[in-house]
């Protein structure tokens, strides 16, 4: 489970990073990561998910939701204290296993962080 303080809530925190964000698209999952200049919204990089019903019924999408959330906190060390990140999970994800989604994740977050650092 992702803390309460690294969790994103805000629509417009959302739309912000998918909109202006940097992103990678993976087989199962497409991670999109914004790095805010103003650190208005707190301390800590924050995590979003979209898992929409394209994935599967609410059990499903509630299943992938878990196992993204615990991938995305590990993950949490290697962010910088104003990312966003979003995890939007593709209708594959159903049927992937925990750790092709953290594998999935930390080569999307990768790519995501070459592709900021190249962009400053």
């Amino acid at each position: 489970m992702l803390p309460a303080r690294n969790r994103m809530r805000r629509s417009r925190e959302f739309d912000a990073t998918v909109k202006y964000g940097v992103r990678a698209a993976q087989p199962d999952l497409v991670v999109h990561m914004r790095r805010d200049t103003e650190d208005e919204t707190g301390p800590g990089p924050r995590v979003g998910l979209i898992v929409a019903k394209s994935v599967g019924s609410a059990v499903d999408r509630h299943r992938v939701s878990r196992r993204l959330r615990h991938a995305a906190r590990g993950m949490l060390t290697d962010l910088e204290h104003n990312d966003r990140m979003v995890i939007r999970a593709l209708p594959g994800s159903r049927e992937a296993s925990s750790a092709r989604l953290e594998q999935e994740l930390r080569r999307g977050l990768r790519r995501v962080l070459q592709q900021a650092g190249s962009n400053r």
